[in-house]
């Protein structure tokens, strides 16, 4: 009995893990990873932040940036029935959409931190998502960097509908909470803000383990981001 228990939880995990396994894709110039669930309701298109570099395997198995909010709850985006492309770098992202849309529209670009400016990067490149999520976003001027979303795009025209998720707290100097509002004010109604607080700061206030990487919140920043679209 105990037997055919265990071997039937072994089977129930392997198809899982096999309806949803991981696999290296070449997307716009460059390696990325993709979860793509076996009934797929939409797709989403992650940027981590810091230097991009997530060091894709030939398995979709990911050696770089593994702390980043984005990648460590890749897993979490596919289990709610996501396509989930999890980009390099040097993905350019208007193939990345293209690429995603021909599995299932709609696609939202969800990135964060120095992902937010690649974000806006593809985007005045030609990019067209559905929608767009920025978390701890280097937004405005106010946010604390000269180089921003606003300042990348020029003008909110190009702005697809856009949720901003923000920590409270985030004390990283390129996000402050400051540069929300100027942001929300500029996108001329494109874009709202869904605010979080508590978790945990344990690393530096830029870091993933901060309040800027929503230390403790990885359950709330999923549902919001992977609802909107």
């Amino acid at each position: 009995m105990k037997i055919a228990f265990l071997t039937g939880v072994l089977l129930l995990l392997f198809s899982t893990a096999a309806a949803m396994a991981d696999e290296t894709v070449t997307v716009g110039g460059s390696r990325a990873a993709l979860i793509r669930p076996a009934a797929v309701r939409a797709s989403v298109i992650l940027l981590p932040g810091g230097d991009g570099a997530i060091n894709v395997g030939d398995h979709g198995d990911i050696h770089g940036l593994l702390g980043n909010q984005l990648v460590r709850t890749r897993n979490a985006y596919a289990a709610r029935g996501l396509a989930v492309l999890v980009a390099d770098y040097g993905t350019d992202l208007k193939a990345a959409v293209d690429y995603m849309a021909a599995i299932k529209r709609p696609v939202t670009v969800i990135a964060t931190s120095r992902g937010t400016l690649r974000a806006a990067q593809g985007i005045a490149g030609g990019a067209r998502p559905d929608a767009l999520v920025l978390t701890s976003g280097f937004l405005s001027q106010e946010s604390g960097s000269s180089s921003n979303v606003m300042s990348i795009l020029g003008s909110p025209s190009a702005l697809p509908r856009t949720l901003v998720i923000h920590h409270t707290n985030d004390a990283c100097k390129f996000t402050l909470p400051a540069g929300v509002d100027p942001f929300i004010k500029w996108s001329g109604g494109r874009a709202r803000v869904r605010w979080l607080s508590g978790g945990a700061e344990q690393s530096d206030p830029c870091e993933a383990r901060g309040h800027h990487g929503f230390n403790g919140l990885d359950g709330q920043v999923v549902g919001l981001a992977a609802g909107f679209r």
